[in-house]
């Protein structure tokens, strides 16, 4: 069985999830009032049970969140859930998924099927109380249109004033530790970088995106989602810090999609020097189509092709094949039409900060040559490439397999002389403790 089912996706562009919940009829919305509160079961999948925990409120209508912890998905807005005497059933609104639970209560017992693109597993939940968890650190956090947005701020032991870095996520529902939903365990990359940075005098305010950790519910939805939200949050962030006396020098560090977004943030009156991690030289859909031509062939290859060829028009396409939708759901192509937008060698050769771009030759999902795109659109950019470092910044063997194992492992150290490299450069553009 392909991991690429069951919720074990990292979708390259998911941005958010759909909250409009069918509406049920009042009968249903009182029938089963066992249903309120908190459950906690698995995934009765062969040789790899998944955990999950789930929480159901009704008010007005039900609403409930669903989290599983190996896959980093976390505080996940549950849609059409609905009852009818004992019998259960919600959907989990992932862009071009259909993942439905249908179940029975049986006293403090919830069983039943979990079916997503038309494979089935049988799910047994129990009913218990959530222990609460308490999140250590200091918070910052900025308001939006859809709420407040939370960042996590860590200083250099034992120092109340120091420069800063704001650190960017990837693609996807990416927490601020750099982890995804979906994917099979963590890597903590982002985390171990303001770690090592934090240990070198430099403070870090790293985010969960939209969908993710604590801004689980500030999404957006996907039809209405655009890429220039995320640049919009990012400078909302870098205005905080910049109006924060505590910090002498801004610099922003972005990994993979959050490269592009902070070069678009970034400027020389909120930032004294920009970081690219990771990122793309080119447009996402030429991006995208070298991706797919690794992994796809034949007809899926061909319709991945046209669909391309089509958003490059301006229009949009509203039939895509099943195993294309994760990447090409209707609802999720306004959202590339705006990424596509936007050239990453054209804004960073208007960027007007000292910048260092990094990438590793072991990366499978951004290499090298996208490092080198960067540097021919600003020759005057240090550029740096790490041997054996792969897209989560960990050093890994090339070959595919062993290098994704890596994606889920935390207890690896980020590649040798990255943190390093980083200082050495925010120092020699200036960064210093002293204003």
């Amino acid at each position: 069985m392909k991991k690429l089912l069951l919720i074990l996706i990292v979708l390259l562009i998911t941005v958010g999830c759909n909250k409009s919940d069918s509406e049920a009829e009042d009968s249903d919305r009182t029938s089963t009032k066992e249903l309120e509160g908190y459950w906690e079961g698995e995934i009765q999948v062969p040789n790899q049970p998944l955990n999950i925990q789930i929480e159901f409120h009704n008010g007005k209508e039900w609403t409930g969140m669903i989290e599983i912890p190996a896959q980093n998905v976390r505080n996940f807005t549950l849609s059409e859930i609905k009852t009818n005497g004992n019998d259960v059933s919600f959907r989990m609104p992932l862009a071009g998924q259909s993942i439905l639970f249908d179940g029975t209560i049986e006293g403090e017992e919830l069983k039943g099927t979990f079916t997503q693109n038309g494979q089935s597993f049988p799910f047994s939940l129990t009913k218990g109380e959530k222990v609460k968890e308490e999140e250590e650190g200091e918070f910052l956090s900025i308001e939006t249109a859809t709420g407040a947005l939370y960042g996590e701020l860590l200083m250099p032991q034992g120092e109340k004033v120091a420069p800063v870095a704001l650190i960017i996520p990837g693609s996807g529902p990416t927490d601020r530790d750099g982890n995804s939903q979906g994917s099979p365990g963590k890597n903590d990359s982002l985390k171990l970088l303001a770690e090592e940075l934090a240990a070198k005098g430099i403070a870090t305010l790293r985010y969960d995106k939209r969908g993710a950790g604590r801004n689980a519910d500030s999404v957006v939805a996907q039809e209405e989602m655009r890429f220039d939200v995320f640049i919009d949050d990012a400078k909302q962030w870098l205005e905080l810090l910049e109006a924060d006396d505590r910090f002498t020098d801004i610099a922003v560090i972005g990994h993979s999609q959050g490269s592009l977004v902070g070069m678009m943030a970034a400027g020389p009156e909120t930032t004294e020097a920009f970081i690219s991690l990771a990122g793309a030289g080119q447009t996402i859909d030429q991006l995208l189509e070298s991706q797919l031509k690794e992994s796809l062939e034949g007809k899926w290859l061909e319709e991945s092709q046209k669909i391309l060829e089509s958003l490059r028009d301006g229009e949009t396409v509203t039939e895509v094949s099943q195993p294309l939708q994760s990447v090409f759901a209707p609802n999720v192509q306004p959202f590339l039409l705006s990424w596509m937008a936007y050239d990453p060698a054209e804004q960073l050769a208007d960027l007007e900060v000292p910048t260092l771009i990094i990438n590793g030759r072991h990366d499978l999902q951004v290499s090298a040559e996208e490092a080198r795109r960067l540097e021919r659109a600003k020759p005057d950019a240090e550029v740096l490439l790490f041997d054996e470092m792969n897209h989560v910044l960990k050093e890994a063997p090339e070959t595919r397999e062993e290098n994704l194992a890596t994606y889920s492992n935390p207890d690896l150290p980020l590649a040798q002389g990255l943190t390093d490299s980083i200082v050495d450069f925010l120092h020699r553009s200036g960064f210093s403790k002293q204003e």
